[in-house]
């Protein structure tokens, strides 16, 4: 596995309870360059639970793929790597530095790793000692309350990380302040290692912007993604619409592929992900909502989807 930084890069970025494999394998049609699974505590992974395992799963169109590691404990980070190392297809290991769940932060891992520079580069170099795979990577915010983002990404990069994604708000930022696209860019003047920008990139124009703007390696896209799978095609191509008829088997497929990894239960799973899909200009589509709530069949579900999205747009996306 080799990641080309030599042109733009797009990555799908890791989002607790949607980037499972099927929404994954969806994306992946459509261009992402790089997929991350879902964060993945170490302990969880070292104590193998069940569910835990199963979110390491990739789909074989997944490559270069990349699991996502949540924690500070030296020992069990190591247990785990060692666990991944046994694992074929997985061509990156990436420490989260960024996400704000009080759950995780509590535990010093995610965003507040950020409080404690030398445990995060003690972290980062006991993945990099440890890991068979190609690259070390690191996902960050730019600080916890107050941004030190350039102390944070020069102890990546010293530390042995290959690159790094740069979510552009501190930890307080939570996902509403304005993200800090000067910042962004002071990381990629600062450090030699490639540079992800991360946040709110949500259309073509926005992540040609970015690029342009923060000069970083690549853009990480990922709530603009849900509802959107298709949105790294438009970024590659400089597309701004997809036709209704393209959408329709996009739903579908996505569906199908709920299904086969989640059985039956899939359905139900597959509703957070209609309500987005939905918001996309079609007519009817809050009473769409309501209906499928109540839907558990997979078969009545798949046909009630079918019909909706046969319907062209009253808007253009």
């Amino acid at each position: 596995m080799k990641l080309d930084f030599s042109k733009p890069l797009y990555a799908l970025a890791p989002l607790a309870g949607f980037t499972d494999l099927p929404f994954r394998s969806v994306v992946k049609k459509f261009g992402v360059d790089l997929t991350v699974s879902e964060m993945i505590s170490s302990n969880a992974l070292v104590y193998q639970s069940k569910k835990t395992i199963k979110m390491l799963e990739k789909s074989p169109l997944e490559d270069p793929y990349s699991i996502q590691l949540a924690g500070s404990d030296q020992d069990v980070m190591r247990r785990a790597v060692e666990y991944l190392n046994a694992l074929e297809g997985i061509g990156c290991i990436d420490l989260n530095c960024g996400c704000p769940a009080p759950k995780i932060v509590n535990n010093l891992q995610g965003s507040s790793l950020l409080t404690d520079l030398p445990k995060m580069g003690e972290t980062i170099r006991t993945i990099k000692k440890y890991s068979n795979k190609p690259y070390t990577s690191v996902k960050f915010r730019l600080g916890f309350n107050e941004k030190n983002h350039i102390e944070i990404a020069k102890i990546c990069e010293d530390n042995g990380a290959d690159f790094i994604a740069v979510h552009g708000r501190t930890r307080a930022g939570r996902y509403k302040a304005p993200v800090d696209y000067d910042a962004i860019r002071e990381i990629k003047e600062a450090v030699s290692i490639p540079v992800i920008a991360n946040g709110d990139i949500d259309s073509p124009q926005k992540a040609k912007w970015v690029l342009e703007y923060t000069g970083a390696n690549g853009v990480m896209v990922g709530r603009a993604a849900v509802g959107r799978p298709w949105i790294f095609h438009q970024m590659k191509e400089g597309m701004d619409e997809v036709s209704s008829e393209l959408i329709k088997a996009i739903v579908l497929e996505h569906f199908d592929q709920m299904i086969a990894h989640y059985g039956e239960y899939g359905a139900i799973m597959f509703r957070k992900h209609l309500h987005t899909y939905s918001k996309a200009g079609y007519q009817g589509a809050s009473a769409f909502r309501d209906m499928v709530n109540r839907i558990e069949d997979a078969s009545e579900m798949r046909d009630a989807v079918s019909l909706f999205f046969s319907q062209p747009f009253l808007t253009h996306l």
